[in-house]
């Protein structure tokens, strides 16, 4: 009875994580393939069908009836300064009790790993943390005293991004996750930039070398170079996105990495190493 209508439309995607770019989004709504465009012009000024678009997460929504219900006081009365609300956290990995939770921003990765989600199964010990998705570098043990919000991840080193935190424990070959990983983002790459499209390709290779015992030392190297060619000259921050794994896991972990070079199999025990994926493969 307000006199005010509000229409809602849902369009199922055809599954392309690169829909997750705001641009690729609408792309994809427009009935084209998910491929991000060349901004400006950006979506405030000419998104779906070259109209002004308001481009927002889902999360986003979600917190508008709360805010005009219970006022914006009450909305930045949550959590630390400049990272209020509610948050909903994704925990997955070696944990106990995967799940989503919501609390504020003050909440610690420690907390929501050993309080929320139950610590880590069979009594193995935490060894790396990624606390925003697998585009988001990883985080050591000791640095999990952290507040699990966008400015205390960022001062840290990471990145809290989609809050999906995947806790790994000491079964966790860091060159098979970065593989996997790798194939993940060949795969749900869209193709139209040469440096992440060709580059993804090329950090699966050197990868899958490393991890089968039969790399060189060189390659290591070459990994940072290739990734030093993507990072940055990307239209959508998907090659930044791609390279975070093998980054990160070189800079905290090129003992594991040089292990393989040198001995020619991964050092930890396969009886009791991690093999299934941490992301679905197609």
């Amino acid at each position: 009875g307000s006199g005010f209508d509000c229409d809602v439309f849902i369009h199922r995607g055809a599954g392309a994580y690169e829909a997750g770019e705001e641009t690729a989004l609408i792309e994809s709504l427009e009935g084209k393939r998910a491929q991000p465009r060349i901004k400006p012009p950006f979506p405030a000024v000419s998104g779906l069908y070259n109209c002004p678009t308001a481009v927002n997460n889902v999360e986003t929504l979600c917190n508008v009836p709360f805010i005009i219900a219970k006022g914006v006081d009450w909305f930045a009365g949550i959590g630390p300064e400049k990272n209020t609300g509610p948050k909903l956290y994704c925990v997955s990995g070696h944990v106990r009790k995967p799940g989503v939770f919501e609390a504020s921003m003050d909440v610690t990765l420690r907390q929501l790993i050993f309080d929320y989600a139950g610590g880590m199964r069979d009594g193995r010990t935490l060894k790396a943390v990624i606390p925003g998705g697998s585009s988001t570098p990883v985080m050591l043990p000791d640095q999990i005293d952290v507040q699990a919000s966008f400015d205390a991840i960022a001062k840290a080193g990471s990145m809290l991004g989609s809050a999906a935190i995947m806790a790994l424990d000491d079964t966790t070959c860091m060159v098979w996750l970065a593989k996997n990983l790798l194939y993940f983002y060949r795969h749900e790459s869209c193709g139209k930039c040469t440096p992440c499209r060709e580059g993804a390709d090329w950090l699966l290779k050197l990868l899958t070398r490393i991890e089968a015992g039969e790399g060189r030392m060189k390659d290591i190297e070459l990994l940072l170079d290739v990734c030093k060619n993507i990072a940055g000259k990307t239209l959508c921050p998907f090659g930044d996105a791609e390279v975070a794994p093998v980054v990160s896991t070189i800079k905290h972990f090129r003992a594991e990495y040089e292990a393989h070079v040198r001995e020619g199999r991964c050092t930890i025990p396969a009886d009791w190493r991690a093999k299934e994926p941490l992301v679905a493969h197609h």
